[in-house]
């Protein structure tokens, strides 16, 4: 399998950098995390007027640009890496695959076309109070109500769950368990006896938020009671996306820290030419380049369509998760006293880190699935 980058790719990953790195200097970062939106949605349509990049792997059926999941991992990984305070993940990743997968030919036409112009937000409202990731730990019922259904419980940790126009939610029938009786559901934001909560997190520039549904009324996606597949094929997509967001993010903390220690004076020399400096720099390297193969590798799969992606999945997102948080403790470390401060940027990406260690599983889940999924 090729998973290396084309000429054509790497313009493109430059052109995406640039304009990152123009809209999202860590001043507008800082700006939008203290805000309870999370983001400011008039530079989020004009960012997406200009760019197209909700559209990015979107079939151009649906008024989107058609590419794969290679172009659109080269931009979560310029967005992990000026962590860009704006719904595109919950959009472009969670709500668009779980349309794609699930939805039928006409739902698909009516719904991903203005996610694809950056009219409507969306997101994917799966995990519970438990905070599991799985379809059997699904409590929340649907019921059905005439031409619509009622949706009663609880979601939680739902990726800018509190100003999604368009929530696709995972429920179950009553009395169903395991996969049996799942389905997906579209609500809108604004529905009748939907309360969302932002919660407090460790990370401020992404938010999550609590959903409860009082018969809040809702429309089937895709086939009633069939949502299991459609589900795990989402799950693989998004911790892949997710893995290449987080190598941006380590990448960025790497090249910061050595920047810092070649600047940085002691005894009349520079703090880099110190055998500690180092070795940190060297483990540093060989963990951010160790992750980014994984990523990228595992991005290949998704576009091959190949036998061994659920195992490659999640071998990409433990490898990134485990870089990305060993990488941040190594930059904080390298700046010494400063590099845990408010006023230092280093923490910003060190939250990050850790809690994209933990979203959609952690190392050692996903190990365990890889072990499981693995084809011998």
């Amino acid at each position: 399998m090729k998973f290396s980058f084309s000429n054509e790719q790497e313009e493109f990953r430059s052109g995406v950098r640039r304009a990152l790195e123009a809209r999202s200097p860590t001043t507008e970062v800082r700006k939008q995390m203290a805000t309870e939106t999370g983001f400011d949605r008039e530079g989020w349509k004009k960012l997406n007027q200009e760019l197209g990049l909700t559209a990015i792997h979107i079939p151009e059926a649906y008024d989107g640009a058609g590419f794969g999941y290679g172009e659109l991992s080269i931009v979560l990984e310029e967005m992990g890496r000026n962590l860009l305070c704006a719904p595109f993940f919950s959009t472009a990743v969670l709500g668009t695959a779980a349309i794609l997968n699930a939805g039928t030919e006409e739902q698909k036409k009516a719904l991903l076309p203005a996610i694809a112009a950056g009219e409507t937000t969306a997101t994917l409202a799966f995990s519970e109070d438990s905070g599991l990731n799985d379809a059997a730990s699904v409590a929340m019922t649907a019921t059905k109500s005439g031409a619509t259904w009622r949706l009663e419980g609880t979601k939680s940790f739902v990726l800018d769950g509190h100003t999604a126009d368009l929530i696709v939610v995972l429920a179950r029938r009553p009395g169903s368990t395991g996969d049996e009786g799942l389905s997906f559901f579209t609500v809108e934001g604004s529905a009748q006896g939907l309360d969302r909560k932002l919660l407090k997190t460790m990370d401020e520039t992404r938010k999550l938020a609590r959903l409860t549904f009082n018969s809040v009324e809702a429309r089937l996606l895709g086939t009633e009671g069939a949502a299991a597949a459609p589900f795990a094929r989402t799950m693989q997509q998004v911790i892949v996306c997710l893995a290449n967001e987080m190598v941006g993010g380590a990448e960025r903390l790497r090249e910061d820290a050595l920047e810092y220690v070649k600047m940085r004076m002691q005894f009349g020399r520079s703090i880099a030419s110190f055998q500690t400096t180092k070795n940190k720099a060297a483990d540093m390297l060989v963990d951010v380049e160790m992750a980014k193969s994984a990523a990228y590798y595992a991005a290949a799969a998704l576009d091959e369509g190949d036998d061994d992606l659920p195992a490659v999945a999640s071998l990409a997102k433990a490898t990134a998760a485990e870089a990305y948080l060993q990488t941040a403790i190594h930059a904080v470390q390298m700046h010494g006293g400063i590099g845990f401060t408010w006023d230092n940027d280093t923490h910003l990406w060190f939250k990050r880190a850790k809690s994209s260690e933990i979203l959609f599983g952690d190392a050692n889940y996903h190990r365990e699935l890889m072990m499981r999924n693995w084809k011998h």
